[in-house]
C-alpha cells in the first residue's frame, strides 16, 4: 500500500470545548491540507498531509481560537496511506494530562444574534456557539463531546445539526449548540414566600418560555425578589436602586451587613456607578497621580470586566468618594463599604433579564449573589432552591439544562495591575497550577494526589505529576450539605481528570470536617500544617521550589504545639518547614465567639491575661474604652486564668479584630472579616484625605523584641484615649504591623540567608497591609513571592497541600 509522509501533531492545554478542532479542520481545508483531528482526552491529536502543514504550525502558533491555552505541542513524522479529505473523527481516550475548560462567557458574535429579530436565535436564552458557553458544568466525562454533557438530553433539530457538522458554520462541532426548537427552555415557578411550596418539592410552575422571562422582568422591575439559574448554579435577584428590595433580601436572609455582589448592565453602567484603578495604592507608591500601573491597572479591569471570564471584580464606589456623577445603587447593597463587587452579564438569560422585547422597564443594576442558605454551597438544582432558598424569593426562573458541577462566580480585587484573586471559581477553575519540574530530574514530581483544601471557603485539588488542578468554590465545611458536595465534587472531578490519587492530604486539626472527609476515602492520609500549606499554595503559583521565609498571616489555624496559630514566620520548602516566630502569642477566650467578637480580643491584650506587664485595668477598659461590661471583662479574666474556653493564640486576624474594636469601629462582625475590612476601609480614608501630608510606607525603627502585640494594641488604646483621630490611628496600626513584619524578615534573613519572602494568608488579603509590606522588602533588596490567581485565603491551601503531597510521593 502506498504511504506518504504525514506529520502527527499532538497539541496540549486547554483544546477542548474551546473551538479547537474546527479551528484546525478550517485551516486544513484552507489550505488543502488532508487528515485528521480528534480529541484523545489529554489532548488533541492531528494527523497532516499536504504541501502547506507550515501553514497549520503557523496557525497553531500564531491564530489559535481566542479560549484556547496551547502549553505543549509535539510532532514527529510518519508514514500512513494518504487521506483523501481533511475530517474531525470520533474522540477516543488517551492516557496523560488532561485540560478541562472552564464556563465561557457570552462572545459578542452571539451577543449581536441574541439581539438580532431576523436571527432564528433572537431572544434565546441558550444561544451559544464554539467560542462560548458552559463547559465544565454541564460536562459528565472527557473527552468533551456532546453524549458526554448534560446537552445529550436535547436532540438537535436539522438545522442546529448542519451548522454542528459543517465547517463553514460558527456552531461547528460545538457541543452546547442549540435553539428555540431544540434546546433547553425556561420556566418560572412561584414561591410564595413563608408558604409551603405546592405541598411538594415540585413547586408551582406558572409560565414558560418567554412567558417566564417577562413574568421575571416584571417581578424585578416591582421590586420582587426572583432566583436566577446560571451556568453553575441560582443566583438571588432583585433591583440593586431599591432599597426596599435588597433591605428585603437582607432581612429574609438573615445577612445584615456582607455586600452583595451587582451585576449590571454594561460598561456604561459600570463607568457611571464605579472608578476603575487602584488610584490610592498607585499614587502613595509611585508619588505621581496617574503611574504607568494606574494605566495598566484601570486596563486590566476593563478587560477583565468585559472579558470571557466575567468574574465579580471589587470596584471602589463613585459615591463614596464623593462624586456628583449621578450614582443610584442602594445604601443597603455594601453598606458602610466603599467597594462594590461588580460583574457584567456573562450569559444570555442575564442579558435578557436587561433588555427584552416586552413592556417592563428593569434596572440597569440588579443584586445578584449566590444563591444558597447559610453555611449551604450554591444551589445546583430546583429541588436544593424549592428546599432552601424558597423562603428568601418570591420566584424562581429555572431550567431544563442540568447543572453537573457547581460553579460559584469568582470574585477578584486588583494589586499592581493584576487580579488578586479572593475566590476562584467560574471562568478559572479548574485550569491548572504548572510546576516547570523537569521530568528527568531526581525527585521529579510523579504520581497523583488529592488534596482536600481548608475548612472555611474550601476548594479542593487533584495533582496529577506537574499539574496542579484546584477545583470551583465549594463553600464552608461547617454544614453537613457542603460537606456532602465536597464529596460529590470530588468524585466527579477524578472521574473528569481519571485521577487515581494514591495519598490523601488534608489538614492537621483534628476536629475539621475536612480532615474526616480524608480519613473516610481509603488512601493514605498525609497531614499539613495550615500555615506550611497557605506558604506552598504561595510557592506553587510562583513556580518557585527553593527555600523561601513564608509570612503566612491569618485567622486560624492549628499549630503543631496544639495552639492557634495565625501570625507566622516560617523557613519552608517543599520537604518541610521551620517556625521562626510569630507575633507575640495572646490568649484568645471564648471559644468560637472569640472569631466574631474583636472585642474579646481587645480585651485579653489590653489587660494582659497572657500575664505580661503593663496591663490597663478594668475601669479602662470597660469604663473609658467601653469595650465591654465589668462582668464580661471578669469572665473573660477567669476563663484566661483558669484555661476554660480559653487558648493561646498568634493570630493575626484576631488582633485586626481587636484593633478594630479599641478604636470604636466594630466591636463584633456579622461575617467573617467585617471588624477587620472595616479597620482597612478607615485607614484607607485617612490616606486619601492625607495624601500630601503624610508618606506611605511601614513604620521604621521598631523593637520587635518586645510584646509587639499586647504593646500595639496599648499603645492605640493610649492614643485614643488622648483624642486622636481614629483614621490616624487605624493607619498607624498598619504601617506598624508592616514594618514589624520587614523587619522580622530582615532579622531572619540575616541568621538564614535566605532572601525570598512568600506572602499569604487571609490577613494578605488586606491591600493596605499588602503594599506596604511588598514594597518594604523590596526596599530591603528580597524577592517577594505574592499571589494573583489563587487567593492567598483558605481557598487557596490546597494548592499548597497538593505541592506538599505530590513532593512526599515523589521523595523531595
Amino acid at each position: 500500500m502506498r504511504t506518504t509522509l504525514t506529520y502527527n501533531i499532538r497539541v496540549y492545554g486547554i483544546v477542548q470545548g474551546v473551538g479547537f478542532r474546527p479551528f484546525v479542520s478550517r485551516t486544513c481545508k484552507d489550505n488543502r491540507i488532508t487528515g485528521t483531528v480528534a480529541n484523545k482526552g489529554s489532548y488533541v491529536e492531528i494527523f497532516a498531509q499536504g504541501d502547506s502543514v507550515g501553514n497549520l504550525f503557523d496557525a497553531l502558533k500564531h491564530t489559535p481560537p481566542d479560549r484556547a491555552v496551547i502549553l505543549n505541542t509535539i510532532t514527529h513524522e510518519c508514514d500512513m496511506p494518504a487521506f483523501d479529505s481533511f475530517e474531525i473523527i470520533e474522540s477516543e481516550k488517551d492516557s496523560g494530562d488532561i485540560f478541562v475548560s472552564p464556563d465561557i462567557a457570552i462572545c459578542e458574535d452571539c451577543k449581536k444574534e441574541l439581539f438580532d429579530p431576523t436571527n432564528r436565535r433572537y431572544m434565546h436564552p441558550f444561544i451559544n456557539c464554539t467560542n462560548c458557553g458552559p463547559r465544565l458544568t454541564i460536562l459528565d466525562s472527557m473527552p468533551y463531546d456532546r453524549e458526554r454533557t448534560s446537552m445529550k438530553e436535547f436532540d438537535m433539530c436539522p438545522e442546529c445539526e448542519y451548522e454542528y457538522t459543517h465547517p463553514e458554520t460558527r456552531r461547528y462541532d460545538a457541543q452546547p449548540v442549540c435553539c428555540p426548537n431544540c434546546g433547553p427552555s425556561v420556566y418560572l415557578i412561584e414561591t410564595g414566600i413563608g408558604n409551603e411550596v405546592n405541598g411538594s418539592n415540585t413547586g408551582n410552575i406558572t409560565a414558560r418560555g418567554r412567558d417566564a422571562i417577562s413574568a421575571a422582568r416584571k417581578a424585578l422591575a416591582d421590586g420582587k425578589i426572583v432566583a436566577v439559574k446560571g451556568i453553575g448554579g441560582f443566583h438571588l435577584a432583585c433591583d440593586a436602586k431599591n432599597e426596599n428590595a435588597v433591605a428585603r433580601l437582607r432581612e429574609l436572609k438573615h445577612r445584615p451587613m456582607k455586600p452583595f455582589a451587582v451585576m449590571m448592565k454594561d460598561m456604561d453602567t459600570v463607568l457611571r456607578e464605579c472608578s476603575l484603578g487602584d488610584e490610592l495604592f498607585e499614587k502613595n507608591l509611585s508619588g505621581e497621580k496617574k503611574s504607568a500601573e494606574s494605566g495598566q491597572s484601570e486596563e486590566g479591569i476593563r478587560e477583565l470586566l468585559t472579558g470571557y471570564q466575567k468574574p465579580i471584580v471589587l470596584l471602589e464606589k463613585k459615591s463614596e468618594a464623593g462624586s456628583d456623577s449621578g450614582t443610584v445603587l442602594a445604601e443597603s447593597v455594601a453598606p458602610d463599604n466603599p467597594y462594590v463587587g461588580v460583574m457584567l452579564p456573562y450569559t444570555p438569560l442575564h442579558m435578557l433579564l436587561f433588555n427584552y422585547d416586552d413592556e417592563y422597564e428593569v434596572s440597569d443594576c440588579l443584586v445578584m449573589t449566590s444563591a444558597n442558605a447559610s453555611g449551604a454551597p450554591i444551589c445546583r438544582t430546583d429541588e436544593d432552591a424549592l428546599n432552601e432558598i424558597a423562603g428568601f424569593t418570591d420566584y424562581i426562573l429555572s431550567n431544563d439544562r442540568m447543572i453537573r458541577t457547581r460553579a460559584d462566580d469568582s470574585v477578584t480585587d486588583f494589586y499592581k495591575g493584576r487580579p488578586y484573586m479572593i475566590r476562584r471559581s467560574r471562568g478559572f477553575a479548574p485550569l491548572p497550577v504548572m510546576i516547570s519540574d523537569r521530568q528527568d530530574e531526581v525527585g521529579a514530581l510523579k504520581g497523583c494526589v488529592l488534596a482536600v483544601g481548608g475548612e472555611l471557603k474550601n476548594t479542593f485539588a487533584i495533582a496529577k505529576d506537574s499539574l496542579i488542578y484546584p477545583s470551583a468554590y465549594v463553600g464552608d465545611m461547617e454544614d453537613i450539605r457542603t460537606v456532602n458536595a465536597l464529596e460529590e465534587s470530588i468524585k466527579r472531578m477524578q472521574s473528569l481528570l481519571e485521577a487515581e490519587p494514591s495519598l490523601v492530604v488534608c489538614d492537621m486539626h483534628p476536629k475539621y470536617n475536612t480532615t474526616a472527609a480524608a480519613e473516610s476515602l481509603g488512601l493514605t492520609v498525609m497531614k499539613i500544617q495550615h500555615h506550611y500549606a497557605h506558604i506552598l499554595s504561595c510557592m506553587a503559583e510562583n513556580d518557585y521550589l527553593d527555600e523561601v521565609i513564608g509570612v503566612s498571616f491569618d485567622g486560624t489555624g492549628y499549630g503543631t504545639d496544639g495552639t492557634i496559630w495565625g501570625g507566622e514566620f516560617l523557613r519552608c520548602d517543599v520537604s518541610g518547614f521551620e517556625r521562626l516566630g510569630s507575633i507575640t502569642p495572646f490568649i484568645q477566650c471564648g471559644g468560637d465567639l472569640s472569631s466574631k467578637e474583636g472585642w474579646r480580643i481587645a480585651a485579653s491584650l489590653l489587660g494582659d491575661f497572657a500575664g505580661g506587664e503593663n496591663g490597663l485595668g478594668k475601669d479602662v477598659i470597660c469604663d473609658e474604652l467601653k469595650l465591654c461590661s465589668p462582668m464580661e471583662f471578669s469572665l473573660l479574666e477567669n476563663m484566661a486564668r483558669t484555661g476554660i474556653n480559653s487558648i493561646t493564640s498568634t493570630s493575626a486576624g484576631r488582633l485586626f479584630d481587636a484593633v478594630s474594636a479599641i478604636l470604636g469601629i466594630r466591636r463584633s462582625s456579622t461575617f467573617e472579616g467585617e471588624a477587620s475590612t472595616a479597620l482597612m476601609f478607615e485607614a484607607e480614608r485617612y490616606l486619601k484625605k492625607n495624601m500630601d501630608k503624610i508618606s506611605f510606607g511601614a513604620a521604621e525603627g521598631l523593637d520587635i523584641s518586645k510584646d509587639f502585640t499586647s504593646g500595639l494594641a496599648r499603645d492605640i488604646a493610649a492614643r485614643v484615649l488622648s483624642g486622636e483621630d481614629r483614621g490616624s490611628l487605624a493607619y498607624r496600626f498598619h504601617s506598624d504591623l508592616a514594618g514589624y513584619i520587614i523587619e522580622s524578615c530582615r532579622i531572619y534573613s540575616e541568621e538564614s540567608g535566605i532572601r525570598t519572602v512568600a506572602l499569604s494568608g487571609g490577613v494578605f488579603q488586606n491591600k493596605l497591609l499588602l503594599g506596604l509590606v511588598d514594597e518594604g522588602l523590596k526596599k530591603e533588596g528580597f524577592k517577594v513571592l505574592r499571589h494573583s490567581l489563587i487567593p492567598p485565603n483558605d481557598g487557596g491551601i490546597c494548592v499548597g497541600q497538593a505541592l506538599a503531597g505530590m513532593a512526599a510521593i515523589s521523595g523531595r
